[in-house]
C-alpha cells in the first residue's frame, strides 16, 4: 500500500509505502477499537446497576407506569369520597336548618312573641371587622364556604331557641304558681264566702270558704302549683289537704273521701290532690275550698274566675 502526503501549498508531495504486516496493524486499530469500545458500553448498560435506569427491562417499566396509574387512581376515590362526605354533610345541615325554623316558628307563634325579634325567615345578621391585613384577599372554597354559613345560620337558631325555651319555661313556671280555677270541673257552687246561716246550728256564722257540691269520689286537683303543706285528718275539716304555693298564697281542700297526696309532695297545677267526700261537719258530698293571702282568708271567687292566665 502506498500513502502520498501532500503540504499545503501543493508544491510538494511524499509517499510512503506500508508493508504487509504494517497495513494489517493499522486495520486492527481502525477496526478493532471501535468494536471494543461498542461490545464494552453495551455490557456496561446491561449491569444490573444501570438495568433500572436505561429501562434495559420493559417489564420494569411497565410495573412502574402501573404503580403510577395506581396511585393516580387512589387519589381520585379518595377525592370523590371527601366531596361525597362534604355533599352528605351540607344536606344533614339544611335538614338540621329546616326543622330548627319549623320548631322555631311553631314556638313563637306559641308563645306570642314578637316576631320581628325572633324571625327565623331571614338570614341572621353577622358582621364584624376581619382579622387580616385590609389589603389580604381570600375566598373559601365553596365547600367550606357553604358549611361555614350554614353551621352559623344553624348557631344562631338555637341561640334563638334556646332563649325562647328560657322565656317558655319561666312563663310555665310562673303560670303553674298563680292560684286561678276552680279544684273541681262541671259543678255548681251550694255556699259563698262570708256570713250565712250555720246549717247545723241554724245561727248566723262566718263561712271561710265555698263549697261545691259534687258526688262522692270526684277528683279534686290543686289550682297552682305548691307544695303540700297539711295532709290528714282534721275534727272539723276532716280529710284536708293544705298547699302552699308562693308568694303567701295557701290553699285548702276540706271534707275529701281520701287524701292523694302527703305533707312535703310538689303538685302541679291541675294534680288530683284528693277525692270528694262528705268527712268532718259535714252534711253532704261537697268539696269545701279556701284562700289564705299572707295568713288572712280571702275570698276564693276572684281566684275561681281568673282563667286569664
Amino acid at each position: 500500500m502506498k500513502i502520498i502526503i501532500v503540504n499545503k501549498d501543493h508544491a510538494q508531495a511524499r509517499s510512503i509505502t506500508l508493508g504487509a504486516w504494517t497495513r494489517a496493524f493499522l486495520s486492527v486499530c481502525l477496526l478493532g477499537i471501535p468494536a471494543a469500545l461498542g461490545a464494552w458500553g453495551y455490557s456496561w448498560l446491561m449491569s444490573e446497576e444501570n438495568a433500572g435506569l436505561f429501562g434495559g427491562d420493559e417489564q420494569s417499566w411497565m410495573r412502574m407506569l402501573s404503580d403510577r396509574d395506581s396511585k393516580i387512581e387512589q387519589d381520585r376515590l379518595a377525592s370523590e369520597a371527601q366531596i361525597a362526605a362534604l355533599t352528605s354533610k351540607i344536606a344533614e345541615l339544611q335538614a338540621r336548618l329546616i326543622r330548627l325554623d319549623a320548631l322555631g316558628e311553631k314556638l313563637t307563634a306559641a308563645a306570642k312573641l314578637d316576631q320581628g325579634e325572633f324571625d327565623f325567615s331571614s338570614i341572621p345578621a353577622l358582621g364584624g371587622p376581619s382579622q387580616s391585613s385590609p389589603d389580604a384577599v381570600y375566598s373559601a372554597p365553596g365547600f367550606l364556604e357553604a358549611i361555614d354559613k350554614l353551621s352559623r345560620q344553624i348557631d344562631s337558631r338555637e341561640q334563638q331557641l334556646n332563649i325562647i325555651d328560657s322565656l317558655l319555661s319561666n312563663r310555665d313556671l310562673l303560670q303553674e304558681a298563680i292560684v286561678a280555677g276552680s279544684p273541681v270541673a262541671k259543678t255548681r257552687m251550694t255556699s259563698g264566702f262570708g256570713f250565712r246561716r250555720d246549717p247545723f246550728t241554724g245561727k248566723r256564722a262566718f263561712h271561710a270558704g265555698i263549697d261545691f257540691a259534687v258526688r262522692e269520689g270526684t277528683e279534686v286537683t290543686s289550682v297552682a302549683a305548691g307544695v303540700v303543706n297539711w295532709a290528714g285528718r282534721h275534727p272539723e275539716y276532716g280529710n284536708l289537704v293544705e298547699i302552699k304555693h308562693g308568694s303567701g298564697l295557701v290553699t285548702r281542700y276540706a271534707h275529701n273521701k281520701s287524701n292523694q297526696v302527703k305533707v312535703g309532695d310538689v303538685v302541679k297545677k291541675g294534680q288530683v290532690i284528693a277525692l270528694s267526700g262528705s268527712t268532718g261537719r259535714s252534711t253532704a258530698p261537697h268539696v269545701h275550698f279556701e284562700v289564705y293571702k299572707n295568713g288572712r282568708v280571702v275570698d276564693p271567687a276572684s281566684y275561681i274566675r281568673r282563667t286569664n292566665f
